[in-house]
């Protein structure tokens, strides 16, 4: 089993997440975080940290285009270690629909 991050990060980003990973295995992108899950320990402590629940495990529904989005992003962005401010606007954006096609729409196609 693995985390992974999902739609409801992208333009939120918050990183309360980052700041108790013990493995260090969140990756950071421009408005979104992923787990690379190749690294993740399965230790779950990232998950209740999420204001925005957008961690769940990769035994949720939908999880195998999560991790597969997790992984891709995970080997192109860097490793976000330290917690920062979320995203100007995030509290507006937590929650909406759709999050994944307007802000990834190259990739919106395969997950």
């Amino acid at each position: 089993m693995t985390y992974v991050v999902t739609e409801n990060c992208i333009a939120c980003k918050y990183t309360n997440c980052v700041e108790v990973c013990p493995v260090d295995c969140f990756y950071e992108g421009e408005n979104t975080l992923v787990i690379h899950p190749d690294e993740c320990i399965d230790c779950g402590v990232c998950e209740p940290e999420c204001p925005a629940d957008a961690i769940q495990p990769d035994t949720e529904a939908n999880s195998d285009a999560w991790v597969a989005f997790n992984r891709k992003y995970a080997e192109l962005w860097p490793v976000i270690v330290q917690r920062k401010d979320p995203a100007p606007e995030a509290e507006s954006h937590d929650g909406k629909s759709g999050k994944l096609a307007a802000f990834f729409p190259e990739d919106a196609k395969t997950f």
